[in-house]
């Protein structure tokens, strides 16, 4: 960019109007570290993202759901001392499925990921698991996640929806290549909630008794076997039936024929990490199963449908800040951006008290300092609502239970991605599946489906860079795509 092109060029500030460092980064403790607090570019992000909407979800506003039950059926002992993964233990659960873009009244089979959120209601409070039914994501820093969504969303000046606009954001962030490699192939549609799987997506820790730390990934697979819908059967879909999926869902515990997952771990020992040849923290990347397989823990069944839509599904708040004692986050900057969007944005939707509705509220001992706010009505635990005090109230027992398990960190305060790990490109990963996991006839839908997707309203220059983007993920493929796109 010339010096006279980059003087005009509008630079991006705060609400304030203080010129901000970076687009793209969050400012961590080195390349990988953990984010801090002080970036209020992204604090102020994140807080006003959270509250665009009234009252609605802003993002994952169409879904449904369902309560159930999680039964261990291996030994993982050795790994964490979660007390829901312990052998035999069973643990009731609150599952909400929904997409991602649309509003509430948006048909269930539009081409989008699904959230796939699981709340378990253990002996030491609520644990939350809030993925998607993709192992990966678009994005790998929280400071472009607003920024993603709102591609995806409404255009301010008419309304509507827009290809244009999100082919824009993606050629521009390499990065989504994978993700959107997965969402225009078949599982961007899945024929019902039953036929998908669920992924945690992040990376988490786990630490077992001993204060021996694995980073793990989680996998649900569905029992009812994978299943999608072509884009054809999506559209007649989409006017026929817009809620075919919510209604499948309750139809089949209605009936009796309650679905089931199968809960699956990845588990890599905590000194893999470093030398590992993806950086195994990037929500953009895979842990290949030939590298670190998948080991079963449990099954996961719903068989009970909400007494009441909007008390037990509306109002259910999923949080990824939710952690039980053998638990922890990961140097995942886009999880550590959620461990304070989600609960903010809560507070906003559902209120400060949210936590009280019924499909938020622990089974199990509640012992906290929180007090008054609007719609509060349990009273407080202690006459006396702070700490330390000599009157009884509850104090921390961290001897019982250990701190958060968390990784050592070190570095200058940068923005930049990780730079550490030697295959960690953007194209690779999404190429591997172009090549070896879809078949013939997989990477010929793949194709129909991006060019119907780029006729739809792309516009040059916009129109030249998905071809590109494509071609840089496979360059068969790609050329494909654009004889379809150009006419030939």
């Amino acid at each position: 960019m010339t010096d006279s092109a980059q003087q005009h060029t509008p630079y991006t500030t705060n609400n304030a109007g203080v010129p901000v460092e970076s687009d793209e980064h969050s400012l961590t403790i080195g390349d990988s570290g953990p984010i801090l607090l002080q970036d209020h570019y992204l604090i102020e992000k994140m807080a006003q993202f959270n509250r665009e909407r009234v009252p609605e979800r802003v993002v994952h506003a169409k879904g449904g759901g369902a309560y159930g039950t999680f039964r261990v059926t291996q030994d993982v002992s050795q790994y964490t001392k979660a007390a829901l993964f312990q052998p035999g233990k069973t643990t009731e659960t609150l599952v909400r499925f929904s997409t991602v873009a649309g509003e509430q009244g948006s048909p269930d089979t539009w081409r989008d990921p699904r959230g796939f959120a699981v709340k378990f209601y253990t002996e030491h409070g609520n644990y939350d698991l809030v993925g998607n039914n993709t192992p990966i994501f678009f994005v790998r820093d929280p400071q472009k996640f607003q920024d993603f969504i709102r591609s995806q969303k409404r255009r301010p000046d008419n309304g509507l929806r827009d290809n244009d606009m999100q082919w824009d954001f993606w050629t521009l962030s390499p990065e989504s290549a994978h993700m959107v490699t997965w969402l225009m192939g078949d599982r961007g549609i899945p024929k019902t909630w039953r036929n998908m799987n669920g992924y945690g997506s992040h990376t988490y820790l786990w630490v077992n008794a001993g204060g021996e730390k694995f980073w793990i990934k989680y996998h649900f697979i569905t029992d009812q076997g994978i299943d999608f819908l072509t884009q054809e059967d999506a559209d007649r879909l989409a006017g026929e039936d817009p809620d075919v999926h919510r209604k499948d869902l309750w139809q089949a515990i209605d009936s009796g024929n309650a679905p089931s997952w199968t809960l699956k771990v990845q588990i890599m020992p905590f000194d893999d990490a470093a030398g590992y040849r993806f950086n195994p923290f990037d929500l953009t990347k895979v842990w290949p199963h030939g590298d670190y397989p998948l080991i079963e823990v449990g099954r996961m069944t719903l068989d009970r449908n909400p007494e009441d839509f909007f008390v037990h599904i509306e109002q259910a708040a999923f949080e990824p800040s939710n952690l039980v004692p053998g638990i922890g986050p990961s140097p995942d900057k886009m999880l550590l951006g959620r461990l304070f969007s989600y609960p903010d944005t809560h507070r906003y939707r559902i209120g400060p008290n949210y936590a009280q509705l019924p499909p938020n509220r622990a089974h199990s001992v509640v012992n906290s300092y929180a007090k008054d706010g609007p719609m509060r009505y349990e009273a407080a635990n202690t006459a006396r609502p702070y700490a330390p005090n000599s009157y009884g109230g509850p104090a921390a027992d961290t001897a019982r239970f250990g701190e958060i398990a968390g990784w050592p960190a070190s570095g200058d305060m940068v923005r930049e991605a990780s730079r550490l790990h030697r295959e960690d490109d953007d194209w690779g990963q999404a190429g591997t599946m172009v090549r070896k996991v879809l078949d013939d006839a997989a990477r010929e839908r793949l194709v129909n489906n991006v060019s119907g997707h780029l006729l739809n309203g792309v516009s040059r220059p916009v129109l030249d860079r998905a071809l590109q983007y494509w071609r840089n993920i496979d360059k068969e493929v790609g050329d494909r795509i654009a004889r379809r796109v150009n006419g030939g």
